[in-house]
């Protein structure tokens, strides 16, 4: 396991995904929280029959699968049934995202989740980093990726934690709001200093 654990985290359509996959490309250990999500609740696994069994058989899909949009409509404006499911789901997707990392072999590894500052996965890294762009340009590329309208857009935004208060959390800030290019410079710097870091704890 790598002895430096660093968390990203940014709103949505801030470009998490392209930071990740520059890093993975040079060979860093990338645990996706979204995707240990999708992990355990699988077909067969005991949480998506907990799920199904709580909020009937319509969340399920034809093939035995969840049904994330049918969940996400149920969830979205009910906070009681909301923090039902985050009681279910919020511990077994951080023991996935443990096994993960007791598995990374590199200099050090990245925790990527849009949840980050507002669960307690914060607590299983030593240093944040933020993908920052401004709320504009985060509703322009949402819009773009999803195929959905600025008020959609807008609400999701809301739901996250503020850009400041996330940037207030921040170790290190990850300027998303330019080119590919430029946030690939970015990236080169943070991840000399990272290894930097994870040397020298090693060594202590």
């Amino acid at each position: 396991m790598s002895t430096l654990i660093i968390g990203i985290t940014g709103g949505i359509g801030s470009g998490k995904t392209a930071v990740t996959d520059y890093l993975a490309s040079l060979g860093i250990t990338i645990v996706d929280a979204d995707q240990a999500a999708r992990v355990v609740v699988k077909p067969g696994t005991p949480a998506l029959q907990a799920i199904a069994e709580h909020f009937g058989e319509q969340i399920l899909q034809e093939d035995g699968g969840l049904d994330r949009r049918a969940l996400r409509n149920i969830i979205f404006n009910n906070n009681e049934e909301r923090r039902w499911l985050e009681t279910l789901l919020h511990p077994l997707i951080k023991d996935e995202m443990l096994n993960q990392l007791s598995l990374s072999q590199s200099p050090y590894s990245v925790i990527v989740s849009p949840l980050l500052l507002e669960t307690d996965q914060h607590t299983m890294v030593d240093r944040i980093a933020v993908v920052d762009i401004p709320a504009e340009l985060q509703v322009q590329r949402t819009m773009a990726r999803d195929g959905i309208e600025q008020s959609q857009a807008e609400a999701i935004m809301n739901a996250q934690a503020a850009r400041e208060t996330r940037l207030a959390q921040a170790d290190d800030v990850i300027d998303n709001s330019g080119s590919l290019d430029d946030l690939h410079q970015v990236l080169d710097q943070l991840h000399n200093t990272w290894r930097a870091i994870a040397a020298k704890r090693s060594s202590d």
